[in-house]
């Protein structure tokens, strides 16, 4: 990790650039950004409660039937 030492990078805006087309389009260019914003949404939105309830109760019904 970088410990605040000089970066191509930053001087040649390409940090800034991928900062703002990710706020753009409303998803993250890394893969940790990406995990943690579905984290979220499947933690706290509709489908938290889709994957909580709905899907065990399919499951189930599954290994019923067969």
């Amino acid at each position: 990790m970088n410990k605040g030492g000089f970066s191509w990078k930053r001087l040649s805006g390409i940090s800034g650039a991928k900062a703002k087309v990710s706020r753009k389009i409303g998803i993250p260019l890394t893969k940790s950004g990406r995990n943690q914003k579905i984290g979220r949404i499947v933690s706290k939105g509709c489908l938290g409660m889709f994957g909580l309830i709905i899907i065990p109760i399919l499951v189930l019904v599954i290994v019923i039937l067969y």
